[in-house]
């Protein structure tokens, strides 16, 4: 492939040797080099320094506040027990409350029943509840979130997936960070437990680890988390209130990340906090059919979000200079308008040039892309993961992660059409139809 790239890039040179250097540069060094190359460095110098920092040793705890799990249930069956089994079995002193919320329980009564058996799996722990929840009519995630936080008594309270599971060290890793008086909430870190089922599971298990267990980490260094994740997002529970818990509509987690970043202008010292140690195991979609049907509606949601829902408040007043820079380049240039320059760039060459430079250019930006990517990967390796040994194993699906993101890339630009045209985040799994259709976006 190199031998092909450089003589693709020989031709390319001999047959634009007369053009201004200018123009070559404007043609072959695209918008992308001005957004991921600084993000790159941003999130690199981030996980050093985390990297840096994490090798100092602990200080002691002298508290660990009362902690309320609130487990939203829909379809999930058996699989809720493994969610209750893995917070009952934390290795953590303080009290947890368990809460499974049923949503939609009449029909959906094998996980109401799956959830009451696990009553069973606090049989010998201490400082340990659970108290099952059914919610007749369904209402949709949001309204299971709000019903938990109604009744939830905890200081702190956990939004959890109920086909997720945990590490037993997650509650005790979590909490921690709310000894510091700033943190209002803390973005767990996602890893997929099914990754052996299928190619498409193994590449979203690297997509993870570097999005969020390597993107986060870098990220939370510096107060500018993108995300906290709706499977597993922490929250000191009296902020959590003041803010009215959850809103209505779809991308929930998102959503409440950028309303929470509201009071970062005006209370410069709060925090959202990144714990890459504080481990939650979700499935991801194992065909590719699934995978794609579920990003449609995340990369639909960004833009449900950042120009329907936000647009007004996307301001340094509210968000603080350094989080509102972050929202426009990150949020809207990289997420939303970077997949049309992917397509239009792409578009552009295989149109206008002869078929072995577009190649060469091809092989050139996949070199490229992979070479940082591997330094990217081992970095995280070494500063950042929790299962060095685990994760370096798949250093063998690097090669394949540049092809998986560009088609990513493009795929999220028809997903951005699709809201932009038909808003379809009105059309969500995260809810019934009733319920979106009552929002105002």
């Amino acid at each position: 492939m190199w031998d092909t790239a450089v003589f693709a890039f020989a031709t390319l040179f001999a047959s634009s040797s007369q053009q201004n250097w200018v123009e070559l540069a404007l043609k072959f060094f695209p918008f992308v080099v001005f957004l991921e190359a600084p993000f790159f460095l941003l999130v690199t110098a981030g996980m050093v320094k985390y990297g840096l920092r994490e090798h100092r040793p602990l200080r002691q705890r002298e508290a660990y506040p009362r902690v309320s799990c609130v487990i939203t249930c829909y379809s999930e069956g058996e699989d809720v027990g493994k969610t209750i089994g893995s917070l009952a079995q934390q290795l953590y002193p303080g009290f947890i409350e368990i809460i499974a919320v049923i949503d939609g329980a009449l029909q959906n009564d094998p996980t109401l029943r799956a959830a009451r058996r696990a009553q069973s799996l606090l049989a010998g722990t201490q400082r340990r509840s659970l108290v099952v929840l059914p919610k007749w009519q369904r209402g949709g995630r949001v309204s299971s979130l709000n019903a938990g936080l109604s009744i939830a008594t905890g200081e702190v309270v956990m939004a959890l997936d109920g086909d997720t599971s945990f590490d037993n060290d997650m509650v005790r890793n979590a909490t921690r960070h709310f000894d510091d008086p700033g943190v209002v909430a803390v973005a767990g870190n996602l890893r997929v437990r099914n990754a052996k089922r299928s190619l498409v599971t193994r590449l979203q298990a690297l997509e993870y680890m570097l999005s969020i267990g390597a993107g986060k980490t870098g990220l939370s260094e510096f107060n500018i988390v993108n995300n906290i994740s709706g499977a597993f997002g922490v929250f000191r529970t009296r902020f959590l209130r003041n803010l009215g818990g959850w809103d209505a509509g779809t991308a929930e987690d998102l959503d409440m990340t950028m309303r929470i970043k509201q009071y970062f202008g005006r209370h410069p010292d709060l925090r959202i906090v990144f714990d890459p140690h504080a481990v939650g195991h979700t499935d991801a979609p194992d065909t590719w059919r699934v995978f794609f049907r579920q990003r449609l509606r995340w990369d639909g949601d960004m833009f449900y979000i950042f120009i329907r829902k936000f647009r007004f408040n996307l301001r340094p007043r509210l968000l603080g200079w350094r989080n509102f820079l972050f929202v426009i380049v990150n949020g809207l240039l990289m997420q939303l308008v970077l997949p049309f320059l992917i397509v239009a760039y792409t578009g552009t060459m295989l149109f206008t040039m002869p078929l072995g430079v577009v190649l060469g250019v091809l092989a050139f930006i996949y070199l490229a892309y992979l070479a940082a990517l591997l330094f990217y990967f081992l970095l995280y390796v070494v500063a950042v993961s929790e299962r060095p040994r685990d994760d370096v194993w798949y250093l063998g699906f690097l090669p394949l992660f540049p092809l998986f993101a560009f088609v990513n890339r493009i795929h999220c630009s028809f997903s951005i059409m699709a809201e932009m045209f038909m808003k379809s985040h009105l059309d969500s799994s995260m809810a019934p139809w009733w319920v979106l259709r009552k929002t105002k976006f």
